[in-house]
């Protein structure tokens, strides 16, 4: 005869299963089928704004949920460039996706579920000042991973030009 405590404890386990999955095979899907932004680069001397969403942060936002400041350097963009590649370089995850004189744009791509953010930089060498924007691809949320990656970078590049 069947234990029906042991049923009960499976179609609890079964139905959690079921709660979690879902939305993680969602979002894998999401993930995998998001495609590169058409507002990406660099128009007029700014980068695209950031949605309303707050998965987002760019040093040109005016807003506080947005915004995040701009890191000043000294020297030519193609210096800038440089040192920006050579961080991004020992940062996982993040691969460069195009580059010109002073903007470049890199694609960042989580462990776990495989999001794709898009991390923008755009040298303004007659301001001394580094703007960048990181936003994801899909999703609402993205529990602050733009802005920590950022300031990572940003702490980074301010000890690699010391």
């Amino acid at each position: 005869m069947a234990n029906p405590g042991k049923s009960k404890h499976r179609r609890f386990y079964l139905i959690f299963a079921f709660i979690v999955l879902i939305p993680v095979l969602f979002l894998a899907a999401t993930s995998l089928f998001s495609s590169k932004p058409e507002n990406l680069g660099v128009v007029q001397g700014r980068l695209a704004a950031c949605p309303s969403s707050p998965n987002c942060v760019s040093t040109q936002a005016t807003d506080d949920e947005h915004r995040i400041e701009p890191i000043e350097f000294s020297g030519s963009s193609d210096e800038a460039i440089q040192a920006i590649k050579a961080v991004l370089g020992n940062l996982s995850g993040i691969k460069i996706a195009s580059e010109d004189k002073n903007y470049l744009h890199a694609e960042a791509t989580s462990f776990v579920f495989r999001f794709v953010d898009d991390v923008e930089f755009f040298v303004n060498e007659s301001d001394n000042l580094i703007h960048f924007r990181s936003a994801s691809r899909s999703g609402h949320s993205d529990f602050g991973a733009n802005r920590k990656r950022m300031e990572k970078f940003r702490a980074a590049f301010e000890q690699s030009i010391k």
